[in-house]
């Protein structure tokens, strides 16, 4: 047994034979890592991809996605490969996704990380509505997303007289802009001034605000709203949002339903297309 193991050290301190043996080593690891790299580039990728074309500010759902098999080349760092990151999540806003098309970081988005994202959450019968205000109106500009305020309406009565009245409450504001469309309090450096307040009302209410928006330029009435804070800002369990006045209700339907078609004013369409 010594004699054996002294013939094999002799045999390992020999150069041509560590020589040898390392060739040999090197040429198997090539081989084996060549191969690998090989399968590696051929074998093909189990991915997602888009069943139909997806708009731009679409919420993806399971039915809209399906797995494809693609080569690794096809692949690349913003490839989406697990469908859990794409369902549930939105198309970007300015991204129309094409139908067999992989799904890329870029193109896909939260709710929270879209333009308007309040917007995304409007109740379905319910319709967002700009308000016009400045920074007097805003109360110095104090008015922020997700603060509540009441709206009250002021007008002249049959008498020609001021009149100023509560018409709706609770009223959950969604976004603050500038005249430009930006928002006023994002992360910016500029200072900007509010010119509208977004807020989302059911669909009889919002035929209700129109009608004020209507009947501003009709001088026997000079309706307008005005925004006032809510104290259910500070409340754990803001209240929910309700007519405050049938008479205020009725008034405005009166005065819209006296003047003749053709003397309303145009109406700006105050819906946001979410």
């Amino acid at each position: 047994m010594g004699n054996l193991g002294f013939k094999l050290k002799k045999f390992l301190q020999n150069k041509n034979t560590v020589t040898l043996i390392g060739t040999v080593l090197i040429l198997v690891i090539l081989y084996f890592g060549y191969n690998w790299r090989i399968k590696q580039a051929i074998t093909p990728v189990k991915v997602p991809y888009a069943k139909v074309t997806i708009q731009p500010r679409t919420r993806i759902t399971e039915d809209m996605v399906d797995y494809v098999d693609v080569l690794p080349s096809m692949i690349n760092s913003g490839t989406i490969k697990n469908v859990q990151n794409i369902v549930g999540k939105w198309s970007n806003y300015n991204t129309l996704i094409p139908a067999g098309s992989l799904f890329y970081t870029s193109t896909i988005v939260t709710a929270a990380e879209l333009p308007d994202a309040a917007l995304v959450a409007v109740p379905n019968g319910w319709k967002a509505f700009n308000l016009s205000v400045t920074t007097a109106t805003t109360y110095g500009n104090s008015m922020f997303p997700g603060n509540y305020i009441d709206l009250y309406l002021k007008a002249l009565d049959s008498d020609g007289k001021p009149m100023v009245g509560k018409l709706i409450e609770n009223v959950k504001i969604l976004a603050v802009k500038d005249k430009s469309g930006r928002h006023v309090f994002e992360d910016s450096s500029e200072s900007r001034t509010p010119a509208i307040l977004i807020f989302a009302v059911p669909e009889d209410m919002h035929s209700l605000l129109r009608n004020v928006v209507a009947l501003s330029n009709v001088k026997e009435v000079s309706t307008e709203l005005i925004p006032v804070p809510s104290t259910e800002s500070y409340s754990d369990e803001p209240g929910t949002i309700r007519l405050s006045s049938t008479a205020l209700k009725s008034f405005i339907e009166l005065n819209v339903g006296s003047i003749p078609e053709d003397q309303l004013p145009e109406i700006e369409d105050n819906n946001i297309e979410q």
